[in-house]
């Protein structure tokens, strides 16, 4: 019963983050900007970050996805404001890693974003969580083209 209950919680929080994402928009001020798509299911994230003296002062999102890729961009904008690079960078990988089904120490770091777990047992929904995360990356590594960058997200079966 009470498994239930926090399962009900968990997916409360996450449909609160669809319907209500944070740090949804654009900013004035940006310093990367990016476009970035999921091919296999059409999601599309427009990503603008603000950071000075390597910390993301500000971040939004734009764009259309599926009820677990806005909820997953909301999270994100939430646990990496106010970071630094190689802390959102650091958190992303925690993300990846969470949601293949790995255990990882820094759950606490990721805030809401640590409910989206689950989506380890649906493969499938794993490249839809993944994309505003995957957006971060390319942005924070990429900083000098970052602005009016875009592309498709890459998958592990895509690589080669």
């Amino acid at each position: 019963m009470a498994l239930s209950k926090l399962d009900n919680l968990y997916r409360q929080v996450i449909l609160d983050h669809s319907s209500h994402p944070h740090h949804h928009g654009s900013l004035e001020k940006s310093s990367q900007r990016i476009e970035l798509n999921n091919p296999t299911c059409g999601d599309v994230i427009h990503l603008e970050l603000d950071t000075e003296n390597g910390v993301i002062n500000d971040i939004a999102f734009s764009g259309h996805g599926c009820s677990i890729s806005t909820a997953s961009a909301s999270m994100m904008t939430e646990a990496v404001i106010g970071k630094t690079v190689e802390e959102a960078q650091a958190l992303s990988e925690s993300f990846s890693q969470l949601v293949q089904g790995n255990d990882i120490k820094e759950l606490d770091e990721l805030g809401d974003a640590a409910m989206l777990g689950g989506v380890a047992k649906f493969p499938a929904r794993i490249k839809c969580a993944t994309l505003a995360w995957k957006a971060l990356e390319k942005a924070m590594n990429n900083p000098e083209t970052g602005i009016g960058e875009s592309g498709f997200m890459k998958h592990e079966e895509d690589k080669e």
